[in-house]
């Protein structure tokens, strides 16, 4: 790799290399208030060309590292930032056993965290955004990290990937946010990663009690309803890419957490709608 670039995000360490500044000269702009003082990292990163000449002829970059998804299709050298951020997913998705890991996002207010998670589209990363508006702490966009032995939610504060008509509407609600480039004709459509507000680097080593599960899906008439614990749990199972691996750590880690929150549904047709909807179950 002709470059390479270190991050700590919370708990856990990244090496990033590439074949191509670009993508590293990015991360080093989104990242730059986060710690890159990093001795050891716990998984590594490579941004490598498909091909040789692809990294001179319409460049593609293909995602290797730690852990690898052998027919994962590469991406054009625009799209570099993108394919070092799912890279770092992968690593925590296919290698990570200190947490249990749930495909979430996670805010925290007073010590006491809120869990979302759902299919894609439900809108749990613009949530978590928008939250950061009304004082809470964002803890976690992509993967939310739970310790087995304490049921303590570990931050784990990566940019925000928002996408497509959510952009303007978070970029309305926090003006002074501060934004990575805009990625257009990506898989997902139009990508824009937001930095989190200063509290939530600030704290990115204080862990908080989860206190709400809550399952979210977008676009319908407010409405909501209690979910069982037996349904929570299976829920998260799914959501889970570690779930199987940690074995009885994960088993009792997951248990706990869905006995000891508030857990609930709620579907909702804008932002607004959801936020009182959290305020009220919270």
């Amino acid at each position: 790799m002709s470059s390479e670039f270190r991050v700590q995000v919370g708990p856990v360490s990244f090496r990033i290399g590439s074949a191509w500044r670009r993508p590293l000269d990015q991360m080093r702009t989104l990242y730059r208030d986060y710690p890159t003082d990093v001795s050891v990292p716990d998984f590594t990163v490579r941004l490598e060309p498909s091909r040789p000449w692809r990294r001179f002829l319409r460049p593609a970059v293909r995602i290797a590292g730690d852990f690898v998804i052998p027919d994962a299709a590469p991406l054009p050298l625009p799209q570099g930032l993108l394919a070092a951020e799912m890279a770092m997913n992968l690593q925590l998705a296919l290698g990570l056993r200190r947490f249990l890991l749930l495909h979430a996002a996670a805010v925290e207010r007073n010590g006491r965290a809120v869990v979302m998670t759902g299919e894609s589209g439900a809108g749990k990363s613009t949530l978590a955004a928008l939250l950061q508006a009304g004082g809470w702490r964002l803890m976690a966009d992509e993967f939310v990290l739970v310790d087995p032995d304490t049921g303590a939610i570990w931050p784990f504060p990566r940019p925000v990937s928002v996408k497509n008509a959510a952009i303007p509407v978070v970029k309305a609600a926090l003006p002074d946010g501060r934004w990575g480039p805009a990625m257009t004709d990506t898989p997902k459509g139009t990508i824009q990663h937001l930095v989190p507000e200063a509290p939530a680097l600030a704290m990115a080593n204080v862990p908080a009690t989860p206190a709400l599960l809550l399952f979210p899906r977008f676009g319908q008439a407010a409405d909501q309803r209690p979910v069982g614990a037996g349904e929570a749990f299976v829920r998260l199972t799914q959501a889970s890419t570690n779930y199987v691996g940690l074995g009885e750590r994960g088993y009792r880690a997951l248990t706990g957490l869905v006995t000891g929150v508030t857990r609930a549904a709620i579907d909702y047709p804008d932002i607004g709608t959801a936020a009182s909807m959290i305020e009220d179950l919270w």
